[in-house]
């Protein structure tokens, strides 16, 4: 049993959980009103960031799927492979976050305020230990 891949498998355990449920409930605060005047483009709008929220969720959750195969079953042929693969994947996710608030307009401590990219660059660091 590998340490790393264990700490990992449970820091995406929950994130899931917190993903899932408590980031579902800080996007119900900002659910378009049926009233205002744009309702229609804004419910699509607040629908699309809704789905790609839980696109994100689905990600954390096959990670945590993936590594419990790898730590506690056989069932993988070549877990240092995926595991690679999934380092290089977190990675990707780590910079491509960085990035998006680089050109984003700036607030005070964002990149801080929005670490998520901490945590993905954390497991990344941790699956490249774990091979």
């Amino acid at each position: 049993m590998n340490t790393y891949l264990i700490i990992v498998n449970i820091l995406g355990g929950l994130a899931f959980g917190v993903h899932t449920f408590m980031g579902d409930r800080e996007l119900h605060l900002i659910t378009p009103a049926s009233n205002d005047s744009h309702w229609l483009k804004k419910q699509e709008t607040w629908t699309m960031t809704r789905c790609g929220w839980h696109w994100i969720s689905f990600d954390l959750l096959m990670l945590t799927v993936l590594l419990s195969l790898i730590n506690f079953t056989n069932w993988i042929p070549h877990p240092a492979f995926v595991v690679q693969l999934l380092a290089i994947y977190t990675l990707g996710y780590a910079l491509f976050w960085l990035v998006t608030v680089a050109i984003s307009r700036s607030f005070a401590q964002n990149y801080l305020k929005l670490g998520q990219w901490m945590l993905m660059l954390l497991i990344s660091g941790l699956l490249f230990l774990g091979v």
